[in-house]
């Protein structure tokens, strides 16, 4: 038995996108183009490797947002929402992530947030979409503008609501 034969009928590795797995590469991607949606950011380090190689993808989930039990609830939507907006043939081999607009070669980092756990599922997914996307754009106008950009989306983030206390 073949160790990809436990589930007969499936094919598990085979819509995966790539994945980090060494520090270096994502402390690189932290250095790069960033930005934070309200459930969810994405760092990208640019195109380091060939271009012919498939964007790889790393997760990041503090100890800040909750016990083991949330957490790894959180990795699981995210690695399922970044393996559905990923597809685009189920049947193309290595599987495309056209929809995702990764730059092949691309390193990216998904930092969750708190709020990934009570995001319904399909805006997890368009936000993922969107974030990478934006962190491409950012990444085409050089560092200043990306760190520019980030600290902006920061502080409307994190600045109190119009209209609460006054």
């Amino acid at each position: 038995m073949i160790a990809g034969d436990q589930h007969p009928g499936t094919l598990r590795n085979a819509s995966r996108p790539a994945r980090l797995t060494k520090r270096a590469d994502f402390l690189r991607a932290a250095k790069g183009a960033r930005f934070y949606s309200r459930s969810l950011g994405v760092q990208f380090s640019g195109q380091l490797r060939q271009s012919s190689e498939p964007a790889r993808f790393g997760f990041t989930v503090t100890k800040r947002i909750g016990g083991s039990v949330e957490r790894n609830r959180i990795r699981r939507r995210l690695r399922e929402a970044l393996r559905l907006a990923s597809q685009t043939n189920t049947h193309s081999n290595p599987p495309s992530i056209a929809t995702l607009d990764a730059q092949p070669g691309g390193d990216y980092v998904i930092v969750a947030k708190r709020e990934a756990i009570a995001t319904p599922f399909g805006a997890l997914v368009d936000e993922l979409k969107r974030a990478v996307r934006k962190a491409n754009e950012r990444a085409a106008q050089g560092p200043a503008a990306s760190k520019k950009m980030a600290d902006q989306t920061t502080v409307e983030l994190h600045s109190p609501a119009k209209g609460r206390n006054g």
